[in-house]
């Protein structure tokens, strides 16, 4: 299900950042929890693991997404594994950020030669609906004490 929209990622400099050479579940301690939805292309096995569910071209594409990332978050909240937790937030939280630009912006773009455009209500209604959804399951991640207690300890320990 993975969305048209799929972005790649390399530094600011142009270079990978060590998070290709990482793997995250073996070495949890090299993730750092960062801002929104950073490292959400990079981060393995992660990334391969939520990716292919991730979609935000209407709510039955969302409602699917969702539901199998939310059931992924609840198989790393169960194993102990704080990263994918993380990562399954991230993806829900992008689902949200994604389709509500594309609901608010026709085709998606913000920027028309170099001036942010004006936001339109609704731009498209299908996307809308998709970011409705995403942002349900991602609340009920960032609402979820045992996230959050995973989310804290991990901070204490690694930054």
């Amino acid at each position: 299900m993975s969305d048209e929209n799929g972005e790649g990622g390399e530094s600011d400099n142009g270079e990978d950042g060590p998070e290709y050479e990482t793997e995250f579940r073996e070495h949890p301690e090299a993730y750092r929890v960062g801002r929104g939805e950073e490292g959400v292309f990079k981060v393995e096995p992660y990334k391969s693991e939520l990716l292919p569910s991730w979609g935000y071209a209407d709510r039955r594409t969302a409602d699917e997404g969702g539901e199998a990332i939310y059931e992924k978050f609840r198989e790393y909240r169960e194993s102990g594994e704080f990263v994918g937790m993380d990562m399954a937030r991230k993806y829900l939280q992008m689902g949200y950020t994604r389709a509500m630009r594309y609901a608010r912006y026709p085709g998606g773009q913000k920027y028309e030669d170099g001036e942010e455009r004006e936001p339109e209500h609704w731009a498209d209604h299908d996307k809308r609906e998709a970011a409705l959804v995403y942002d349900v399951w991602w609340k009920r991640v960032e609402d979820d004490e045992t996230y959050q207690r995973a989310k804290e300890r991990h901070r204490e320990q690694y930054g």
